[in-house]
């Protein structure tokens, strides 16, 4: 199936689920039979929800999954109290940790004392990766290829090309250069749909920057590394909103 144009509808938005009938939609086909054909009266269910979730969500939640679907129990928690625990099991002596919880449309820094989350400390940076791919979808149409309308391919590329750069001003001298020089620039196949499912970034090696026949190729230098940097500095786009950095001293301080 050609996906370069997909359209698809999201249940939750900003983190909190606001479409019940499609999420359900999805519930139906992972329990039932077309997917892990559980008996749901036998299982205990843990559910991750948004930090800050609406009661009304939470008691709807807990409404569908022991009156529609019949679960035995039911755990609700957050994805930085699972990552606590795990923290807890493998440094047993550690008394303190700070999860940093990047998502779709947020960035939650969640500080836990003695295992317990400080909620009054919890910070959330408007940033995840959605605006990211955004992102990149913008600077790329700029750039080289109008791929506004290919959200799903963007996302690929972002996931397969870009990284945090541990250092900066070097990876930013280095992007600069030509040739060979040049280290940090890849190419990316776009799919077609037909022989090539799903994109890839080719190695520095066959990263020419001429495409073969047949591939349609985006050239990825800079972008690898910069559009991540907006977790660090939204204010580089616009957003007057502090960093990772900065939220990170501030959910300390106030524990």
């Amino acid at each position: 199936r050609d996906l370069s144009s997909l359209f698809y509808l999201l249940p939750f938005q900003k983190g909190y689920l606001v479409n019940w009938d499609h999420q359900k939609s999805v519930w139906d086909y992972v329990f039932g039979k077309q997917c892990f054909n559980l008996r749901a009266e036998n299982l205990n269910l843990i559910f991750t929800e948004p930090y800050f979730n609406f009661t009304s969500i939470q008691e709807g939640l807990s409404e569908i999954f022991f009156e529609e679907y019949g679960f035995k129990s039911l755990l609700r928690t957050h994805p930085g109290d699972l990552s606590c625990y795990r923290n807890k099991l493998e440094f047993p002596g550690e008394k303190c940790c700070l999860v940093i919880d990047c998502g779709f449309s947020f960035t939650h820094l969640v500080p836990y004392v003695l295992g317990r989350r400080v909620r009054a400390s919890v910070k959330r940076i408007d940033v995840g990766g959605k605006l990211l791919t955004n992102h990149l979808k913008e600077i790329t149409s700029y750039r080289q290829l109008h791929v506004l309308e290919e959200t799903h391919v963007m996302n690929g590329c972002k996931e397969d090309c870009c990284y945090v750069a541990l250092d900066w001003e070097k990876d930013v001298k280095v992007a600069k250069q030509r040739g060979k020089e040049n280290t940090i620039a890849r190419d990316y196949v776009l799919p077609d749909f037909t022989t090539i499912r799903r994109g890839f970034m080719k190695s520095w090696e066959d990263s020419t920057g001429k495409p073969e026949e047949g591939e349609q190729l985006i050239r990825m230098n800079n972008e690898r590394f910069m559009v991540p940097e907006i977790l660090f500095h939204p204010s580089d786009i616009g957003i007057s909103q502090m960093g990772i950095p900065e939220a990170v001293v501030e959910s300390v301080a106030a524990c």
